[in-house]
């Protein structure tokens, strides 16, 4: 397994190894480029993983504290957890449900297509579909997107069944067991799906992709790739010419090490990407690094989320299989009609009984919420994922006066709900309610957003360098070998999970990257 010197600065240093950092690894180093990873978070295989909910969150989760601002109820509830995110090598991808679809034409053009909407921060992506397509399709080929390349989709377990039934009463068209990148049979060494109903909590067979079991250890294969776990990165260093020059971490005994570096990627999702590159502050960089146009931390989007249950007169056990066992499609395209701009998914949801109790109705308790929870075998859930609008004020700052163990400034997230989110979510707690009660719901209820597990913006993609912090190719604009490889590169949300996305962004940034080494460029 590779091992490189401190001093080598000739390694791509990748800081996070989730979908992002993990894909784009294994890419370059399959490419022939040498390739540091460093993970804040420790290694945990699969054997590892536990089937118990709050022991895997204790195992798995990003605890580090940080603060909340804003009017969105995840800052009264839970203040010091706004994301409910990874720290592990694998990142995100350990946790993720697996749903893997693609953008729409016009999501990638929001700004062209919604017009100029009051309080939102609309902008095109300098990316189109067209561009992404044939990356879109290799990633699912590495993912083993079920519904693409001749994959079967996933069996449709009670709570899909329950789902597609309501959806069939409303007259919706296009709902089916999701294009997952769980395997459906088994494929690229890799068992198929064995529906445990734990898929938050690390999927122990490994049927889900990951890129802690998948793209790491190929990258790992050809000598060229060393992760460092417990490498919690503090700064970016600069030279005088406003070239990265390599990372500042702290190892798993707390010691700062110095990690050279040819070329520097930012992976550690949207909330610590903007933290590091605001605490990478300089007198170049008096603002933050990559900062110049002010849009550092900015733009913050979480996805319009909510749930709505209901209680039926039979059991459904929705937690048996897959947790996100089925999509419904129809509300996800743009109908200004509706009196929102852009769309919406219906997603089956399942949590198990001890989420369910902290998330149902986050403090509450008496009767209404006791029966419900005594009603949890007769239960199907749905989760909305539609598409927020950019706000500038909705972002990632350095908190005044909180610290992390190392000192440095924790991040401090502020987010208030657009119009536009709330009258989509209205919209789709309607539409939630209305497909259970079509199938003989005797209960149904509305559940406000958990910790953002869609963490998306901050550091946006823009064709003009005053818009945004990076380029189409996720390049910062103002430095020459600083990239964003993460979802914080987003210019926009869509209406759909991002981890499809993502991958297929750092697949094509690789090839971008590969060329401008192989021409000397950086």
């Amino acid at each position: 397994m590779a091992k490189f010197d401190l001093t080598d600065d000739s390694v791509v240093v990748i800081i996070g190894s989730g979908a992002g950092g993990g894909t784009l690894g294994n890419e370059l180093a399959q490419k022939g480029a040498k390739v540091v990873i460093l993970e804040a978070g420790g290694r945990h295989e699969i054997e590892e993983f536990v089937n118990d909910e709050w022991a895997s969150f204790s195992q798995l989760a990003w605890a580090d504290v940080r603060t909340t601002g804003g009017s969105w109820r995840v800052a009264k509830d839970f203040p010091n957890l706004p994301a409910w995110i990874v720290k592990a090598v694998g990142g995100t991808t350990t946790h993720w449900a697996g749903a893997s679809l693609r953008f729409e034409d016009h999501e990638f053009r929001a700004r062209t297509h919604y017009g100029a909407i009051e309080g939102a921060n609309l902008l095109d992506w300098p990316v189109t579909l067209a561009e992404l397509e044939p990356f879109y399709a290799r990633a699912e080929d590495r993912m083993g997107v079920t519904g693409t390349n001749g994959i079967p989709r996933l069996p449709g377990n009670n709570n899909y069944k329950v789902l597609a039934a309501g959806a069939k009463k409303l007259g919706y068209k296009d709902f089916h067991t999701g294009n997952m990148a769980i395997n459906s049979e088994p494929r690229a060494e890799r068992t198929s799906c064995h529906q445990l109903g734990f898929c938050f909590q690390g999927c122990k067979m490994g049927a889900k992709w990951s890129t802690l079991y998948t793209e790491i250890p190929a990258g790992e294969a050809t000598g060229r790739l060393e992760v460092r776990p417990n490498s919690m990165v503090l700064k970016i260093e600069h030279d005088a010419r406003g070239r990265a020059t390599g990372v500042v971490y702290a190892d798993a005994e707390g010691r700062q090490q110095r990690q050279r570096a040819r070329v520097v990627c930012v992976a550690g999702n949207s909330i610590e990407s903007p933290r590091l590159l605001l605490n990478s502050a300089s007198a170049m960089f008096p603002n933050g690094m990559a900062n110049s146009s002010g849009q550092v931390g900015r733009n913050y989007m979480r996805h319009t989320t909510g749930s709505v249950y209901a209680i039926f007169d039979k059991p459904v056990h929705m937690y048996r299989g897959t947790t996100m066992a089925g999509i419904v499609r129809d509300e996800a395209h743009h109908d200004p009609k509706r009196g929102f701009a852009g769309g919406y998914e219906l997603e089956t949801l399942s949590l198990g009984l001890p989420f369910m109790a902290a998330f149902l109705e986050p403090g509450a308790w008496g009767r209404g919420f006791a029966s419900a929870l005594d009603a949890y075998d007769h239960m199907a859930g749905l989760w909305i994922v539609g598409e927020d609008m950019p706000q500038a004020n909705n972002r990632v700052t350095l908190d005044p006066t909180a610290k992390d163990k190392h000192g440095l400034p924790v991040a401090k997230v502020h987010f208030d709900d657009h119009r536009n989110d709330i009258a989509m979510r209205d919209h789709a707690y309607g539409q939630g309610r209305a497909l259970y009660e079509a199938v003989g719901a005797t209960r149904t209820f509305e559940t406000t957003p958990y910790p953002s597990t869609h963490n998306l913006g901050t550091n946006r993609m823009s064709a003009n360098a005053r818009d945004g912090v990076v380029d189409k190719w996720g390049k910062a604009h103002d430095l020459p070998n600083l990239y964003v490889s993460d979802g914080s590169q987003f210019t926009s949300g869509a209406a759909c999970n991002p981890t499809l996305t993502i991958v297929a962004l750092a697949i094509r940034q690789a090839e971008h990257l590969a060329g401008r080494m192989a021409r000397g460029e950086v």
